[in-house]
């Protein structure tokens, strides 16, 4: 009888340790999830960056042509 009930804790030893696996396997596949949706998001958020950085760069592009514009024609006065 002892060995049955060591065999029947065992078995309830390795249910638990499955079901732990099986718990740890699904916390990293939602993480795994969470990382994705905040790689994509933080990816979306760099495009924008970079595109306001060239139109920032553009308008600075046109001040300085609009100063030197301005210069040419004083010099022409």
């Amino acid at each position: 009888q002892a060995e049955l009930r060591n065999s029947r804790l065992e078995m309830e030893a390795l249910r638990a340790g499955q079901a732990g696996l099986a718990a740890a396997k699904q916390n990293a596949e939602v993480a795994l999830q969470h990382l994705l949706q905040v790689t994509t998001s933080s990816r979306a958020s760099i495009r924008q960056l970079l595109s306001g950085a060239e139109s920032l760069q553009l308008v600075a592009d046109l001040l300085k042509s609009i100063d030197r514009i301005s210069e040419v024609s004083e010099d022409g006065q």
